[in-house]
C-alpha cells in the first residue's frame, strides 16, 4: 500500500519549532560570520547506514523556512529501503540557509528513518504470520503525528493517536475501578457508540471474566508465548487480540505464532536507534 505523505500543514510547526529552538535570540552566528550573503552551495543528503528512510519532508522544510528559493530534490521517497552511500535528495541555494537548517532538517530525518528501520526489522521478524506490527503513545512529546507516520513508513501499523480516540483500560484502571467487569461497565455508560473499547488484561483468569462482558480488543500484557497461544483460544475470533511487552527482534516471531491480531512496541517511538544520514557538499 503506498504511504500517504503528511499535510505540510501539520509538519510545518514542528519544523518551525524545532529551527526556532536552534536559531535561539541570534540567529546561527557561525554560519553568519563565514558565509557571505548570496553565496550558494549544493548538497547531497546521503544514507551512511542500511535502513529505511523516512523525514525527507521534515529536511525539505528545514530548509525552505530559511529561504524559500531552495532547490530540494528527492532521489527516494519515505519507506525506501536503501543502503549505505545512498543518495536520498539533492538541496541547492543559500549556503546560510543549508548550514542553518542542516542540523534541523538532520535531526528530524535522521530520527524517524530509525524509527521506520526498526519497524521493518520487526515487520521482517513476524513474516508469514497474520500479526500486524503498531506503535504506541511512548512518543517524544511533540513528534507524535512524525514518529507514528515513520512507524507507518516501515510497514507497521499505528495504535491510538491520543487518550480520546478510543478507550484503553489499563490495570490501574482495573484496580481503581475493583474489577474488570466493573471497569467496563463504567465505561459501556459513558462512551459514544462510536467509541471501540479495549481492555489490558495480565491472567486467563481476567480474560476469562471479560469474555463474560465482551469488548472491541483484549491487550495481553507481559504473556509468554505457550499463554498467548491459550488467550488466542479462549478469544475464538470474538475480540482483536493484542500483544505487548518484551517484544523485540528474538522474540518477536514467537509471540507472532501465537496468533495474536496485533503486536504492540513501545521501544520503536521511544528507544529506536536513528539511521545515520549526512549532508555532504558537493559544490
Amino acid at each position: 500500500m503506498p504511504l500517504d505523505p503528511l499535510p505540510e500543514l501539520m509538519v510545518e510547526p514542528i519544523v518551525r519549532a524545532a529551527l526556532l529552538e536552534d536559531l535561539g535570540r541570534a540567529g546561527d552566528i557561525t554560519t553568519d560570520a563565514v558565509v557571505p550573503p548570496g553565496h550558494e552551495s549544493r548538497l547531497v543528503l546521503a544514507a551512511r547506514q542500511q535502513g529505511v528512510v523516512a523525514g525527507l519532508d521534515c529536511a525539505r522544510l528545514a530548509f525552505r523556512l530559511l529561504d524559500g528559493a531552495v532547490r530540494f530534490t528527492p532521489r527516494v521517497t519515505d519507506g525506501t529501503a536503501v543502503e549505505p552511500g545512498t543518495v536520498l535528495a539533492e538541496v541547492e541555494g543559500s549556503s546560510r540557509a543549508l548550514l542553518t537548517g542542516e542540523r534541523t532538517g538532520l535531526n528530524l530525518a535522521c530520527r524517524l528513518s530509525g524509527i521506520a528501520t526498526a519497524t521493518a526489522g520487526l515487520v521482517e521478524a513476524i513474516a508469514g504470520h497474520k500479526a500486524q506490527i503498531v506503535c504506541t503513545r511512548k512518543t517524544t512529546p511533540g513528534l507524535r503525528s512524525l514518529e507514528k507516520y515513520a512507524v507507518r513508513a516501515g510497514g507497521g501499523s499505528n495504535h491510538r493517536f491520543g487518550l480520546d480516540d478510543a478507550v484503553l483500560i489499563k490495570d490501574n484502571h482495573v484496580a481503581i475501578a475493583g474489577s474488570v467487569r466493573e471497569a467496563v461497565s463504567r465505561v459501556r455508560a459513558r462512551a459514544g457508540h462510536m467509541v471501540k473499547v479495549e481492555v489490558e488484561v495480565d491472567t486467563l483468569a481476567q480474560l476469562e471474566e471479560l469474555l463474560t462482558i465482551g469488548a472491541d480488543a483484549v491487550l495481553l500484557d507481559n504473556m509468554t508465548p505457550q499463554t498467548l497461544a491459550e488467550a488466542v483460544r479462549m478469544v475464538g475470533g470474538r475480540m482483536l487480540t493484542e500483544a505487548s511487552g518484551r517484544v523485540n527482534l528474538q522474540t518477536a516471531p514467537a509471540i507472532a505464532a501465537a496468533g495474536v491480531d496485533l503486536i504492540s512496541v513501545g521501544w520503536l517511538t521511544h528507544s529506536a536507534p536513528i539511521l545515520d544520514i549526512g549532508l555532504d557538499w558537493v559544490g
